[in-house]
């Protein structure tokens, strides 16, 4: 079975022939320009793209077949998907946020810290929110803090700067 990556969250119809609102979960919103077919969240069938434009900071998406609103409507607030395997390639040392959420986070003295639970881009860097027995640590994501993201181990490893624990 097929892992599959949460591209963007449909918001809304647009007009009357079928256009989707959908607000994307990538960088690079020119990614579904090379997009050729999605998965919709709660349908088991592969939906062909056949036209992507832009509004704002929404991309509008067009399936092949759902020409009218009443054929898409179902669709909001549902996500569109694709398979793990059609992911762009990352530069090295770089993650997807999906990738991130659920390791386990261990200083470089091994000792155990917590899971991440969130990845927060507030600007400059990413910033991965840490469970840690109930409360919430925010640690940069900086290479003079993460030290290595070992996702077969499902394991981040950080050298926290004195006084962030």
């Amino acid at each position: 079975m097929a892992n599959y990556i949460q591209i963007g969250k449909i918001v809304n119809t647009h007009g009357i022939k079928g256009d989707l609102k959908v607000i994307p979960l990538t960088n690079d919103k020119a990614r579904y320009e090379v997009l050729h077919d999605v998965f919709i969240e709660g349908e088991n069938e592969k939906f062909i793209i056949e036209k992507v434009w832009y509004k704002k900071d929404s991309v509008m998406v067009k399936l092949k077949g759902y020409d009218n609103i009443n054929d898409v409507i179902k669709f909001k607030d549902r996500f569109l998907l694709i398979e793990e395997k059609d992911a762009i390639d990352l530069p090295a040392d770089t993650f997807f946020i999906f990738q991130i959420i659920g390791l386990k986070v261990y200083t470089v003295d091994n000792k155990a810290i917590g899971e991440v639970v969130d990845v927060l881009q507030p600007g400059a860097n990413d910033v991965y929110v840490i469970s840690n027995n109930g409360k919430e640590l925010l640690i940069p994501a900086i290479k003079e803090v993460v030290k290595k993201v070992d996702l077969e181990e499902n394991k981040l490893i950080i050298d926290p700067i004195e006084g962030m624990i």
